[in-house]
């Protein structure tokens, strides 16, 4: 190696191939982390967390929630708080991984493992990709149809203009990226809170509905919407974007800043993600005590949902409230959905591409097969495509939890940050029920 090459791309103990650029380069260590009091340097931290949390409510997840809620109550409430748990595990060590490293999980693999596992591995998260923008094209058409009336089909063309949001936004800085996603973050939780009250779901069977049932996993149909919720929880591209996103803070080198990092990190993703349990679970507690209360337990369709709020609750303005909270999560998820798929395709094959032609070429992936069902099967064919691509999210997790795993356990790769052994067993845990649950779903879906 030439010794006049800088030492940060030398190839480090572990890995088979060197550190080239960093993740987001153009946002890369550009929040500065100044001296000051505990609380300051806390806030500095505060922000990449909600970020992970929009995947809680990506329109993707109002179908899965809605399914599930009028068809069995309050039930697959118990998978929501799971998938929660299993989400901070993974988010904190995305973290630990990007901070010990300097690495986002994208980067990782493409440095730890032969060309042909990472190429693998990097077809996977793409398609991964593909489903998550093909849930935000239909959830964002959905919301204009339903506040504005504008047909599907042209819903469907227009979300590809929200390239020029995302562009605005990383011109001012990343500070101001976090900020629109926390405001429409207040905005949905505002709009949920209203709902509830007015739904006033049995509390006790809330509290019930906590604690996991044996039927979830016997019974194949409601197997199948706990594994789309799990799916619309724990998104592989959420597990890509944190790492990435972490390193937007500038921390210092030293073993104790990193640590600090770590920790502050850590926290951001926890509390995010525990007011993310509260607007997820909202979601299914209202299908539950608005349509399965009332016996229409076959509501999958988020249209048919927005018809019968006002009716079922009696307030004109339920309607409205649902349309915008579903407009605002569609928007939400395409900023989230942007930084990971540069992170994906720069992190694994050193490709990079201006962000307006990445954005207008993932967003044709997804509104092709999205305007080609609404045309030929309409709102019924986007409910379902909703629902199945969250089960594709699903089954992609392995291949994106197991080498997350698996690189933070390693002391050679992680160094004096390398994951406590009580963490990566209770992450391994993790990813064998995911990974046996998803067997079981194919199974399930071949023998019929």
């Amino acid at each position: 190696m030439d010794a006049s090459r800088p030492s940060s791309i030398v190839p480090e103990n572990g890995w088979r191939r060197e550190r080239l650029l960093p993740s987001l380069p153009e946002v890369s260590r550009s929040i500065a982390v100044r001296p000051g009091s505990k609380w300051r340097r806390i806030a500095a931290f505060l922000g990449p967390g909600y970020l992970v949390a929009v995947g809680y409510m990506d329109p993707g997840n109002w179908a899965t929630s809605l399914a599930g809620g009028s068809k069995y109550g309050y039930a697959l409430l118990s998978v929501a708080l799971i998938s929660n748990i299993m989400a901070i595990l993974l988010q904190a060590l995305c973290a630990r991984l990007a901070v010990a490293t300097g690495r986002d999980l994208a980067q990782a693999c493409r440095d730890a493992y032969p060309k042909p596992v990472s190429w693998v591995l990097w077809a996977l998260a793409e398609l991964a990709i593909c489903a998550t923008d093909l849930a935000e094209v239909i959830g964002t058409a959905i919301g204009l149809n339903l506040l504005f009336g504008l047909p599907l089909e042209i819903g469907v063309v227009i979300t590809a203009l929200d390239v020029f949001l995302i562009l605005y936004l990383q011109n001012l800085g990343f500070r101001w990226v976090e900020a629109f996603v926390i405001a429409l973050l207040g905005v949905i939780a505002l709009c949920f809170g209203i709902q509830i009250a007015l739904a006033d779901p049995e509390w006790g069977g809330v509290l019930r509905g906590f604690a996991p049932t044996t039927e979830i996993v016997t019974n194949s149909d409601m197997l199948y919407l706990a594994l789309g919720i799990l799916g619309a929880t724990v998104m592989p591209h959420n597990l890509y974007l944190h790492s990435g996103i972490v390193q937007t803070r500038a921390y210092g080198e030293t073993l104790p800043e990193k640590r600090e990092a770590l920790r502050y990190a850590t926290l951001d993703s926890t509390l995010a993600l525990m007011f993310a349990l509260t607007i997820n679970a909202s979601l299914l507690i209202l299908a539950a005590a608005t349509f399965h209360k009332t016996g229409r337990t076959e509501i999958a369709e988020i249209g048919e949902a927005h018809t019968l709020l006002q009716p079922l609750l009696g307030a004109a303005i339920a309607p409205t409230l649902f349309g915008i909270a579903l407009l605002c999560c569609g928007l939400n998820s395409t900023v989230t959905a942007t930084m990971a798929g540069q992170i994906v395709m720069e992190g694994f094959i050193d490709f990079r591409l201006p962000p307006w032609m990445r954005r207008l070429i993932t967003r044709g992936l997804a509104i092709i097969p999205a305007a080609a069902v609404t045309i030929a099967y309409g709102e019924s064919g986007t409910a379902k495509l909703l629902i199945l691509s969250q089960v594709i999210l699903s089954l992609q997790l392995p291949f994106a939890v197991i080498p997350l795993v698996l690189l933070t356990a390693s002391r050679p790769k992680m160094g004096a940050l390398v994951a406590p052994r009580w963490l990566t067993a209770i992450a391994a845990v993790i990813a064998t029920v995911i990974v046996v649950l998803n067997v079981k779903l194919l199974v399930d879906f071949v023998m019929g």
